[in-house]
């Protein structure tokens, strides 16, 4: 009987690299490598005079193993610090949403009510068609897209989540050029 680990944890990432070719494929590539599962990953640049970016990866599985995946990370050479958000409290995960929604009459009708609880703003619009933007945590999101599919979801695009450490203390500051001597 195969039995599935009831220790999975999900975990949000924050990590700092440098800016160069190659980065993310070495990032992505620890993960495929070792049989890791990314359930989201987003990366932007965030300091074009450092050459710096952040990558946010949301991972799940056993503690032991978000662990060792972030040992593994901080020894890969770009990378200039790695945070797991979520084993160090506080913080704020979002992510945006483009959906497309084709209907007429009354499921239109109800597409722009739902739009309007959820906070979710109209992009586009045509005669057949609503492109709809929204932002919060992925519960929301999840949510607000189950309400959206039997009442004609077409299309769907998710960024992946974005997450930040609460309080004053942020990422760049402990790995300034001028603090690493």
């Amino acid at each position: 009987m195969n039995m599935k680990p009831t220790n999975i944890e999900r975990h949000c990432l924050s990590v700092l690299v440098d800016d160069e070719p190659g980065v993310l494929a070495r990032v992505v590539g620890l993960f495929s490598g070792r049989g890791y599962n990314i359930e989201s990953l987003t990366v932007a640049s965030i300091n074009k005079q450092s050459a710096q970016s952040r990558i946010s990866i949301v991972t799940t599985g056993p503690i032991e193993i978000i662990e060792q995946i972030c040992a593994q990370l901080g020894r890969l050479i770009p990378v200039r610090r790695v945070v797991d958000l979520t084993k160090q409290g506080e913080h704020v995960e979002r992510e945006m949403a483009l959906i497309k929604v084709v209907n007429k009459g009354m499921e239109r009708i109800e597409a722009m009510r739902l739009a309007e609880v959820f906070r979710a703003r109209i992009i586009d619009a045509s005669t057949s068609s609503l492109i709809l933007e929204i932002t919060g945590n992925s519960a929301k999101i999840d949510s607000f897209i189950a309400l959206m599919q039997p009442i004609g979801m077409a299309e769907i695009v998710r960024t992946g989540v974005a997450g930040m450490a609460r309080g004053p203390e942020y990422m760049e500051h402990v790995v300034a050029d001028d603090d690493a001597a």
